[in-house]
């Protein structure tokens, strides 16, 4: 809470209660869920996954083109973990594709306590400051909110009253069930500064009910936007009644009429649920369709607002004369409830400072999206309020340190600071996104450090980004550095991965100092192999002599005979060219020999009977050290030397992927357009000698196309290999 000599606006930040967290139903023969089950049953290691744990599903989402994304609750030893929750992926033909989850190792901690609940409820009934009226029962949980040191511990619900004796507390306080010390806690009725406008929207229409003809009596319910519903508490902490009114014309603009803080509340809700409705398809604040209720007139010079989990409450301010029902501080409120029903974002560390500012960001957007003429969008948060006397806005999103107290640019340790401070990185963040950096026409957006200036993609694409990431890929314990990766991820989902958007995102994060590897920035340098058909080809009536390594380490590949030549195919996948062989044309290949490998292949398998078409390979009669496309039931991988026949069940390949085989000298692991698809134990005696591009001996050739080939001599970490995936996908327009 931040109180100034005007006092202070208090937006809450709902967080459901741990303990009433609940599982969402899905179908259960849906095939996106069938597909995440089997995913999650074999992939339980990128989970961090254990035998000792559950998995109830939260929500299934089935994306137009046939991806899947599931989310679920995890429990441990049938307790709760809070900040355990993950969300699985799944590909349009049910393949793993990954999953985002906050734990980052699997939990392995005891389960016993050593802390009574009696002990617990007494530690929080102490931490409660205000006044309690009832402290609820504890609930053990693992609080993995902090997933690098999850901890067993009690979870109480203490109620009661802030210290202001008005504003409702239903504190959620955390005790170490081994330790008794108190770990944490949140507020159901989390407040925070914000603003208000309501009473400079002009002239709206609002669309209400007739609830009575004799006498005429209108009613504040909203019948357009699920019976959105206005009371008033008559400047009293006690009853609220439905507004009514007997000629269907509300309020006079001004606080001496009781029905204009009622017309600005009810046309804030409308204009949110709206917002989320018409751009999100979102329909209800909880996605029920259902309206919410908007208290006006709460208490005398309460300068508040807040969300409880189910309803607005405004007050009117200092002197009852500022009605806190503005359109920004609506749709900053009902947000958190979209927060919570998405993704969950648990309110502390940098988790609670991207709750906060996903309420800036979607706020604003709604400011944006009713277009009110008095008050335009303006990226600013409380501009119209004043609340301080000074004219100055709570928060700016384009420069958050001008408030005094934001932090625009990302730091080791921002998760210690207060949301509504830490929330300044992201709200830059999405203003970089959307409006670029630099001068703007609603100010000036500085950069973090020596980070390349941002270009901005416009509203309408970044708000689809940020809502996209919350509904799918943010986890309850969500920090900067996973936000950047599952901002990435969300505008890959729309609008293709290294689209102009996906980098975007990428300058818009390091802008703010979210630094990462530049995931399109094209193959890694250091490669002893690189062939491409759309570089080096020399062809003489479209058959290929020589294909020239790009690489700069000499490895050509060539064929004297004409009868064994390849042909030199032009915009075969996304415009480009291909390496076609027909079933007895290869390339003999500089030999290569590395002992630990990671090669990337761009092509298709063109046999029209389920049988494997040979890439790589030795010459001569030597049927080992082979990587070929793969029908199912053949090896993918055959090798001598140690390295294992590796059999995947990815079908065949007559469309065109990528193939990623990785060998770091103990593991050989296997990925098609990204997805890990097997992982085999290794212990190679030598080299994986090859020689060959299409054949290994004279009666097994490869029928099918490469448009790329890579080959390193060392297994790429993680990161480049992704790099180097996406240039791929990207250059290919692949899966």
């Amino acid at each position: 809470m931040l109180a100034g000599a005007a006092g202070a606006l208090l937006l809450a930040a709902l967080v459901t209660p741990l303990s009433a967290a609940a599982s969402v139903a899905a179908p259960t023969g849906a095939p996106t869920l069938a597909a995440a089950n089997a995913a999650l049953a074999q992939h339980r290691d990128v989970i961090h996954g254990s035998d000792a744990e559950t998995y109830t599903v939260a929500r299934t989402i089935a994306d137009a083109g046939g991806a899947g994304h599931v989310r679920y609750q995890r429990s441990y030893h049938g307790l709760r973990v809070y900040g355990g929750d993950l969300v699985v992926h799944t590909a349009p033909n049910g393949a793993f594709a990954g999953a985002s989850t906050g734990l980052t190792a699997p939990l392995t901690l005891g389960v016993l306590p050593k802390v009574t609940t009696a002990a617990a409820q007494a530690a929080a009934a102490k931490a409660f400051t205000g006044r309690v009226t009832s402290v609820g029962g504890s609930e053990l949980f693992v609080d993995a909110s902090a997933p690098a040191a999850p901890r067993l511990a009690w979870e109480t619900v203490v109620r009661g009253w802030a210290p202001d004796g008005l504003t409702p507390s239903v504190l959620h306080v955390m005790t170490d069930a081994l330790t008794g010390i108190v770990r944490g806690s949140f507020d159901e009725v989390e407040t925070v500064l914000g603003t208000g406008y309501s009473m400079y929207s002009g002239t709206v229409s609002i669309d209400t009910t007739l609830t009575s003809s004799s006498p005429v009596t209108y009613s504040m319910i909203d019948p357009s936007h699920g019976n959105n519903r206005v009371c008033s508490m008559g400047n009293s902490t006690g009853a609220c009644t439905t507004m009514t009114d007997a000629d269907n014309i509300w309020g006079n603009g001004t606080p001496s009429n009781t029905q204009t803080a009622g017309v600005d509340a009810y046309f804030g809700a409308a204009k949110t649920y709206d917002y989320f409705k018409n751009v999100h398809s979102r329909c209800g604040i909880l996605g029920a369709c259902a309206g919410v209720t908007s208290r006006v007139h709460y208490a005398s010079n309460y300068v508040n607002a807040f969300w409880d989990g189910t309803q607005m409450t405004y007050g009117d301010g200092s002197g009852n004369i500022r009605p806190l029902t503005a359109l920004d501080v609506a749709g900053h409120e009902m947000s958190h409830g979209v927060t919570e029903a998405l993704a969950g974002l648990i309110y502390s560390g940098e988790s609670g400072g991207l709750n906060e500012a996903t309420s800036d960001i979607f706020g604003n957007m709604v400011e944006f999206y009713a277009g009110v003429a008095a008050d335009p969008g303006d990226y600013l948060v409380g501009e119209k309020i004043d609340i301080f006397g000074t004219g100055a806005p709570l928060r700016y999103m384009y420069n958050p340190p001008l408030d005094g107290s934001s932090y625009g640019c990302w730091f080791s340790g921002i998760g210690s600071s207060d949301p509504h401070y830490s929330s300044g990185v992201a709200n830059h963040f999405y203003f970089d996104l959307a409006e670029g950096t630099g001068a703007t026409a609603y100010g000036t957006s500085p950069i973090c450090g020596s980070a390349a200036p941002v270009t901005g993609i416009g509203r309408a694409k970044a708000e689809k980004i940020w809502y996209r990431a919350l509904d799918v890929h943010f986890v309850a314990s969500e920090t900067y550095a996973q936000a950047r990766t599952h901002t990435l991820s969300a505008a890959a989902d729309l609008y293709g991965l290294c689209s102009t958007e996906y980098k975007a995102v990428h300058l818009a994060w390091a802008a703010v100092n979210v630094v990462g590897t530049d995931p399109c920035a094209g193959p890694t340098p250091g490669s002893l192999v690189w062939l491409r058909a759309d570089a080096g080809v020399t062809s003489s009536g479209g058959l290929v002599s020589n294909w020239t390594d790009q690489s700069g380490t000499g490895h050509h590949a060539s064929m004297t005979v004409a009868a064994r030549q390849p042909s030199l195919a032009s915009g075969v996948v996304n415009g480009k060219p291909v390496i076609r062989f027909g079933g007895s044309q290869s390339l003999s290949l500089v030999t290569i020999n590395p002992s630990a490998f990671t090669v990337f292949v761009v092509g298709k398998n063109s046999k029209t009977t389920e049988s494997y078409s040979m890439i790589l390979g030795p010459g001569g009669n030597n049927a080992n050290n082979q990587l070929r496309w793969e029908n199912g039931t053949q090896a993918l991988v055959y090798g001598s030397n140690g390295i294992p026949a590796t059999t995947s069940t990815i079908g065949n390949t007559r469309v065109f992927h990528d193939l990623v085989i990785r060998y770091d000298g103990a593991t050989l692991k296997v990925y098609r357009d990204g997805t890990l698809y097997t992982s085999t134990p290794v212990a190679a005696s030598g080299g994986w000698s090859i020689n060959q591009i299409g054949a290994y001996y004279s009666s097994a050739y490869m029928q099918g196309d490469l448009a790329e080939l890579l080959v390193y001599s060392s297994a790429l970490s993680d990161t480049d290999r992704v790099s180097t995936q996406n240039y791929l996908k990207s250059k290919y327009a692949l899966p």
